[in-house]
């Protein structure tokens, strides 16, 4: 099992950005020293509560800032980008961090993102398809052409090539049912947010959908699953109730606001107003049952070993500020004793 931080480099309140950066740096840094092997970075635009709208520059920091831990990222959205720019500039990361990128991507839940970099929201799982080929042949071939819907290119040589052989891994984020089993065709890896639509212990049947597409497409092996769950530890039951409770009940009524904004827009999967109205309707008990794992550490674990093996999942990216309303020194005291109680007991 692998294991790994999920970071959004939050500025709420009377934090500048200034300190919304050094804040998350030191995170990294401190997840380095604790042991946890990777972190994934968020990309985020428009949006009040963070400053990670480039992930790919402060991934370039944190690998200048740290020996060994991996830097993921959770996840770039491809369709807002130039295809041979994302090539060029993550083959570079990957040198830079010396092999410790991986590779998270995809297509971008909000319409209004797509909006601003004049991206047709519709078209984005065409253009996602079509920008992922491109950038697998600037990194594994010496010199290729493509003519496609979105893209067209000539005789281009693309240097540099990435440091890992014969690419960094890749991960697909998925946030829609629809997901699974295209992801599943193509033969890659899954990164799984299931905040929007999914409760844990219904995911299961998406997950068999995703491994039924696998094999069918005559890919070897099952594939993998890795997850980005919110969680929190404390000491006493009460304590792991009461201290996140501000924090993800904000988190709750972020997410119908913003899903209900984009309900009526052409190019969503599913029935967003559905969505929107189910988050709306659930209690913050609802969310620690369906959404999120909080508890002592022994009650974390046995819920971590249940959904693991339920799920069969590889990775595991703990999210330990949702909401982003936290204090620090709690979300330390947290991650600490994941780190120590939970993390060590896992398969």
């Amino acid at each position: 099992m692998h294991t790994g931080l999920f970071l959004e480099f939050p500025a709420l309140d009377d934090v500048t950005d200034q300190q919304a950066f050094q804040h998350g740096f030191q995170m990294a840094e401190e997840a380095e020293r604790l042991g946890v092997e990777s972190v994934w970075l968020a990309e985020y635009h428009f949006i009040p509560f963070s400053v990670l709208s480039s992930p790919v520059m402060v991934a370039t920091a944190i690998a200048g800032r740290t020996e060994r831990i991996r830097i993921g990222l959770g996840v770039l959205l491809l369709p807002l980008g130039n295809p041979i720019r994302i090539a060029e500039e993550i083959a570079t990361l990957d040198h830079i961090s010396q092999g410790r990128l991986d590779f998270g991507v995809g297509r971008g839940t909000f319409p209004e993102h797509h909006d601003a970099f004049l991206s047709p929201y519709p078209e984005s799982r065409g253009r996602f398809e079509e920008y992922l080929e491109i950038i697998l042949k600037a990194w594994t071939t010496e010199q290729f052409s493509f003519e496609g819907e979105h893209y067209q290119c000539q005789d281009l040589a693309v240097r540099p090539k990435p440091y890992q052989k014969p690419h960094p891994p890749i991960r697909i984020g998925v946030t829609s049912a629809e997901t699974f089993p295209i992801i599943g065709r193509m033969g890659y890896p899954l990164f799984v947010n299931p905040s929007r639509v999914f409760a844990l212990d219904d995911l299961a049947e998406h997950v068999n959908a995703y491994r039924k597409a696998w094999k069918d497409a005559g890919h070897p092996g099952e594939g993998s699953i890795g997850v980005r769950l919110p969680v929190y530890v404390a000491e006493t039951p009460e304590q792991a109730y009461e201290e996140p409770k501000e924090s993800m009940e904000t988190q709750m009524t972020g997410l119908w606001q913003r899903v209900a904004a984009s309900a009526d827009r052409v190019g969503t999967t599913g029935n967003w107003q559905a969505e929107s109205d189910h988050v709306k309707g659930m209690t913050y008990d609802d969310w620690l049952r369906d959404k999120v794992v909080v508890g002592t550490p022994e009650s974390v674990l046995d819920r971590l070993l249940k959904l693991t093996e339920n799920l069969q999942l590889s990775h595991i990216v703990f999210e330990h500020n949702s909401g982003r309303r936290i204090p620090h020194d709690l979300q330390m005291k947290s991650v600490r004793l994941l780190m120590d109680k939970v993390v060590p007991h896992l398969p």
